[in-house]
């Protein structure tokens, strides 16, 4: 009889041992592999620039994926794996809270974009003092915006160009990129002359030496922008701390400097 305890707390002696590796284990996976994060294409190079603070503030890695909110809601919708939603539509996370797929406590309005007309260096037409008139002119064939029925500074350009009362003018010259970014792209291709693209894309390395003319905020809808860390979120404590730290004094004067606006009193 105190052979077969003495057996029986052997087996249980390492059933917990080798529950407590796999656990471990299965931590250890999930930190090296890095949080894993949907951005809005807006955030190219604001969140590029975050994540690398806060990985050396912290050691940590982040694993971000650039496109446009309206398909990582759609993907998040049927289960893409993602731990943060960094959306450019405010609504797409309040969806995601109604659909019991985030956690509403931790839901963050971390800013409000802002939408400009872009040329490339070089570019012969005078965007600063044609402003509006910049679309219009004979050498414009192509111009470049986000997709509206799903990116929100599609929708931002759309709705400014109406309130111009150029829409119609110019409508059958827009090229539609599947997100700011690759609208952005469509422009420093040549594949157009003229696009209207997010200001933080326009301040960035790779095309702040470009000519831009910021469109007035109160001819389209603000472009207000929410953070949220999704039910699937494998770490949830570490997708609460990097949010943390995009709340933060450096993390908003980051976003600031790419041309964001940080609405006020946010932490």
């Amino acid at each position: 009889m105190i052979y077969n305890k003495a057996i029986r707390r052997s087996c249980l002696a390492l059933l917990v041992f080798v529950f407590f590796v796999s656990f471990t284990r299965r931590e250890f996976s999930a930190q090296e592999q890095g949080l894993q994060i949907a951005a809005a294409a807006d955030l190219q190079f604001a969140m590029t620039d975050l994540a690398q603070q806060y990985k050396n503030q912290t050691g940590h890695t982040l694993n971000v994926t650039y496109g446009s909110s309206g398909n990582f809601f759609s993907q998040i919708l049927n289960g893409a794996p993602f731990d943060l939603f960094f959306s450019a539509d405010i609504d797409y996370p309040k969806q995601l809270v109604i659909a019991s797929l985030a956690d509403p406590a931790t839901f963050y309005k971390y800013a409000v974009g802002r939408v400009v007309i872009w040329v490339p260096p070089g570019s012969k037409i005078d965007v600063g003092n044609q402003k509006w008139n910049a679309l219009l002119d004979p050498s414009v064939q192509k111009i470049a915006i986000a997709n509206p029925e799903h990116a929100p500074y599609g929708k931002a350009a759309v709705a400014a160009m109406q309130k111009a009362g150029i829409y119609q003018k110019v409508k059958a010259k827009l090229v539609l990129g599947e997100n700011i970014s690759q609208a952005a792209q469509f422009v420093q291709s040549g594949n157009a002359q003229i696009g209207i693209v997010a200001l933080s894309l326009a301040v960035s390395p790779a095309m702040k030496t470009g000519e831009r003319w910021e469109i007035p905020t109160d001819t389209y809808p603000a472009i207000e922008q929410g953070a949220i860390v999704l039910n699937s979120a494998k770490n949830k404590d570490a997708a609460r701390s990097f949010l943390e730290f995009v709340k933060s004094e450096s993390g908003r004067e980051t976003l600031a400097q790419y041309g964001f606006t940080v609405p006020a009193g946010q932490r």
